[in-house]
């Protein structure tokens, strides 16, 4: 089971209500060896990594591996809608069953591929998935347009005699799929534990002083690297509050310019008019910001006082103007 596919957790915790100040248990678990891992709850205290459990999906018992267990929480009265329910361990029946499933997909990966050679589409048959009972089989492949896959469908459907969806997916799934390294020596983040992908733009590398470099900067996918939303709103936030670039400020009586921002330790990088670069920890511009803040407060209560009153009427032309508008 991918999870990539929205499943109506609210719909299946309401099957079986939480009790409130009951202790349930939390558990990573996969559904395919190279799946994404998802947090589900339990009754079970027991279970172990590498246990095989029967997990409560939209179209039913689905088998997934135990892979980690979380701490300890309590149920709450309202049943949480993002997570699944482990219902039991597997028997050996469907271990057996388990162990057939993977198998059916292979060989049903390898038939659709033939028959995508055989029909010429221009597509990329990422994987198969099946489900444990047998109902639906889904085929993710990638493609650069619209594929017409309809006689595929009849090839498959012929085989198989089992509902077929053919499910069109970008890189980013599809890398989320297959699984990898990265750059930073760690497991894919999309294939580990990202449930969606929000929008990464390069003003996100920029902002974080990142070099503009494809190659430094682009995932397994050949896109901007998911990552790059980790702390873009820290350092967004904290620039705001740092001298910006370009601005120039007066330090110990010499005008200096600021060139470079450190958002980690506060600290900017300014160059003087001799053209000396140096460092200005937070704590010393702070204090040169609030003397020139309040030195343009005094400026303009200053300039508010010296203002002189505007002049007053003459109560002559007041009654004038009254008695004309009275005659009008």
């Amino acid at each position: 089971m991918n999870t990539n596919q929205e499943l109506d957790v609210t719909a299946l915790a309401a099957e079986k209500p939480s009790l409130t100040g009951q202790l349930s248990y939390y558990y990573r678990v996969r559904f395919r060896d190279n799946g994404q891992e998802i947090t589900v709850n339990a009754e079970l205290a027991s279970l172990n990594r590498g246990d095989l459990t029967m997990v409560l999906t939209d179209h039913g018992l689905e088998p997934a591996m135990v892979y980690s267990r979380l701490l300890n929480m309590v149920k709450q009265p309202e049943p949480r809608p993002a997570v699944l329910s482990i219902q039991r361990l597997a028997n050996e029946e469907e271990r057996q069953q388990f162990q057939l499933l993977l198998s059916q997909e292979t060989e049903a990966f390898l038939f659709c591929k033939e028959q995508v050679e055989e029909l010429k589409l221009i597509m990329h048959l990422v994987r198969v998935e099946r489900f444990f009972n047998g109902s639906k089989i889904i085929f993710y492949f990638t493609a650069e347009n619209r594929v017409d896959f309809r006689q595929l469908v009849k090839e498959l459907v012929q085989e198989y005699h089992t509902r077929i969806e053919m499910r069109q997916i970008g890189v980013r799934h599809e890398t989320q799929m297959l699984g990898g390294i990265g750059i930073c020596g760690r497991q894919l983040c999309c294939s580990s534990f990202l449930q969606k992908f929000d929008s990464v733009s390069i003003k996100m590398a920029k902002t974080q002083d990142l070099p503009l470099n494809p190659a430094k900067i682009s995932g397994a996918c050949n896109r901007l690297l998911c990552c790059l939303t980790y702390e873009y709103e820290n350092y967004r936030d904290t620039k705001k509050h740092m001298p910006r670039m370009g601005r120039s400020f007066q330090l110990h009586g010499e005008e200096v310019l600021v060139v470079q921002q450190h958002p980690l330790s506060g600290a900017v990088t300014v160059t003087t008019t001799q053209g000396e670069r140096k460092m200005v920890p937070q704590q010393e511009w702070e204090q040169v910001h609030q003397l020139a803040q309040t030195g343009t407060r005094s400026k303009s209560k200053e300039k508010n006082e010296g203002e002189a009153e505007p002049a007053k009427l003459r109560p002559g032309k007041v009654a004038k103007k009254k008695t004309e508008g009275e005659e009008q």
